[in-house]
């Protein structure tokens, strides 16, 4: 009886000292968080008295209607509204075609094999290490032959270009787990290459689907790189414009009206990840069965 308590405490501690651990890191985690969005709620003279992490006396949202429409950026002080319109207007055609893409090619690769498949899949795979600074010059060049240099259809371009080889490994390691069956089945009723692809794979694809839409959202939506090289002005995208915020001062430092753009650029991707978060992860995980 005494061993069995003493195993009972002994487990006892150890899940507190677990959870102590969770808590601290996760306090850690959120501190940056804490203090974007307390500085965001405080009036300048505040945050120059001397108080950074500790609750605001007098919560005003004048920072954040400064950052969103009349903060610097250049020589135009027209706050973030128009280039968060930008960063809408580039993923949200992005995100559509390269998960649109993906889902063909990893339909092709899986159900429609022909020879030299794995090669090819083997190329579009190398095609996810290539850093971002490899393709800038090519990229670049492209544009210019194609008309679209410095403009949101060409960053457009550029993020679809790029992200298909994730989208394509995605749906790729997804359509192996499901059967052949199905495909088989559908074409002795007489449906075609579109027909199966819409009336049978897609409707199971679901949880990939969500899995590609928020890699790509998430990751097109925080580039700051490919915006700051291939768009220019007043067609650049809201990380751009909050770079510019930021290293612009007139005065003194605006750091309220500073955490306040870094929050609005962040809340797409917040909003994304709490909504649809859970589903990412069994997505990822349903295409883990076999391939």
């Amino acid at each position: 009886m005494a061993e069995a308590l003493s195993q009972s405490s002994k487990m006892r501690l150890g899940r507190l000292a677990i959870y102590a651990c969770l808590v601290i890191v996760a306090v850690l985690y959120l501190m940056p968080l804490w203090v974007m969005v307390t500085t965001s709620l405080k009036p300048l003279d505040e945050i120059y008295g001397g108080s950074f992490i500790g609750l605001p006396k007098v919560v005003t949202l004048d920072a954040w209607r400064a950052a969103w429409s009349q903060a610097c950026i250049g020589t135009e002080c027209t706050g973030l509204k128009p280039y968060f319109v930008n960063s809408l207007l580039m993923v949200i055609p992005a995100v559509a075609l390269s998960t649109g893409i993906g889902a063909i090619n990893g339909y092709i690769l899986t159900k429609w094999k022909f020879p030299g498949a794995n090669f090819v899949f083997g190329l579009m795979l190398f095609g996810c290490f290539l850093p971002y600074q490899a393709i800038l010059i090519p990229m670049a060049r492209t544009l210019g032959l194609l008309g679209l240099a410095g403009s949101i259809p060409g960053l457009v371009a550029v993020h679809v270009s790029y992200g298909i080889c994730f989208t394509t490994l995605f749906f790729r390691n997804y359509f192996v787990s499901l059967p052949d069956e199905l495909t088989k089945a559908a074409m002795v009723d007489g449906a075609g290459f579109f027909r199966i692809f819409w009336s049978v794979i897609l409707p199971t694809s679901i949880p990939i689907i969500v899995v590609s839409c928020i890699w790509q959202f998430t990751q097109i939506w925080n580039d700051f790189l490919f915006g700051v090289s291939f768009t220019s002005g007043s067609s650049s995208p809201i990380t751009v414009a909050l770079n510019n915020i930021v290293n612009v001062t007139t005065g003194r430092k605006q750091y309220n009206v500073d955490m306040a753009a870094a929050m609005i650029a962040a809340i797409p991707t917040l909003v994304v990840y709490i909504v649809a978060g859970r589903y990412f992860v069994r997505g990822l995980t349903a295409g883990a069965v076999k391939g």
